[in-house]
């Protein structure tokens, strides 16, 4: 009898010291930062993700997407990830760079006449190698979205020509390529934070600025830039990124419900970003925007040694890979 009780209250003991340990594997929260306006593309995929992890765990994964660079710019992100001060991320392609150099490959100047062609080669061998070297950086790759090909606008003149670019001051992220394609056309490069870009164009702190149409739009930088110049000068993508640290948390249904349902939104954000593109420039001229188109050999030829500069370096393996591939096609 006495044998009996005393197995009964270990069992109960050790259903007491259990109890947290169900209650934690019942819920997992999730923090997503990006800094893309909301009705941005990249906003609404994360929502669509968060939305549908949430399904696919029967209610315990729940993410809370923060927009707008509320956590602070992608490069403070991506820092957050590794060090897993940040759960997950939709970040931008040189940020990620700055972490992982062989982003940069994808990079090169009129390399990408269309984000699909693009997508071939990262949903391919070239982008299991690029997700490899990530993961070696504390980076898990949940998918690659679109962040459109970039165009040019400033507020001072219309540009046709290289030489149009001479002497503009153009806000460019913190992407070294893009540094080197507005230095090669000769613009001088200074880097803004995206969240301050708007009222740096408005005060005139720089002339002009380059992004995708999406961007452009959705931050309404036609308020306050007049011209836009098709220039098509670089595609880049958006790494849908989790910390290592918190991926290695997470047991093996939870990762799989994570990836299912990034599946689903690197689907839904790259339909929503060719759609937006595909109507915003006619949206944008209505806008009293006035579109010009450039010279687009010219344009390259210009930007030539940006593509030997970037062989020469240490990721020049890659890059030629890169290239190889995208001009194979």
């Amino acid at each position: 009898m006495q044998r009996k009780n005393f197995t009964r209250a270990v069992l109960a003991l050790a259903a007491i010291l259990t109890l947290p340990l169900v209650a934690h594997a019942q819920a997992v929260k999730l923090t997503l930062g990006h800094g893309a306006a909301v009705g941005n593309p990249r906003h609404e995929a994360s929502v669509k993700f968060a939305e549908v992890v949430k399904a696919k765990s029967g209610g315990r994964i729940e993410v809370q997407v923060a927009p707008s660079a509320q956590l602070g710019d992608d490069a403070a992100m991506v820092t957050a990830l590794r060090t897993g001060a940040l759960d997950m991320s939709a970040n931008s392609q040189g940020a990620v760079a700055n972490a992982v150099p062989e982003y940069a490959a994808f990079g090169m100047p009129f390399l990408f006449s269309s984000p699909a062609q693009a997508f071939k080669l990262l949903d391919g061998p070239l982008g299991k190698e690029l997700a490899d070297k990530s993961a070696e950086k504390g980076l898990i790759v949940l998918g690659y979205w679109d962040n459109g090909i970039r165009q040019t606008t400033n507020s001072k003149r219309p540009i046709t020509k290289v030489e149009d670019m001479k002497g503009l001051k153009m806000r460019t992220p913190p992407d070294a390529t893009l540094v080197d394609i507005m230095t090669a056309l000769g613009a001088e490069a200074q880097q803004i934070k995206f969240a301050e870009l708007y009222v740096a164009l408005q005060q005139g702190v720089v002339d002009g600025q380059e992004n995708p149409l999406v961007n452009i739009y959705a931050s309404k930088l036609y308020e306050v830039q007049k011209y836009l110049a098709m220039t098509n000068h670089q595609f880049q993508m958006t790494p849908f990124l989790i910390g290592k640290r918190t991926w290695d948390r997470l047991s093996e249904a939870d990762r799989k419900a994570v990836q299912e349902a990034a599946v689903e939104a690197t689907a839904l954000q790259r339909k929503l970003s060719q759609e937006e593109n595909d109507k915003l420039l006619g949206e944008l001229k209505a806008k009293g925007v006035q579109v010009t188109t450039v010279d687009k050999a010219a344009f390259a030829k210009a930007t030539s040694s940006v593509d030997d500069k970037w062989i020469a370096s240490p990721i020049g393996p890659y890059v030629k890979k890169v290239i190889a591939a995208a001009r194979a096609q």
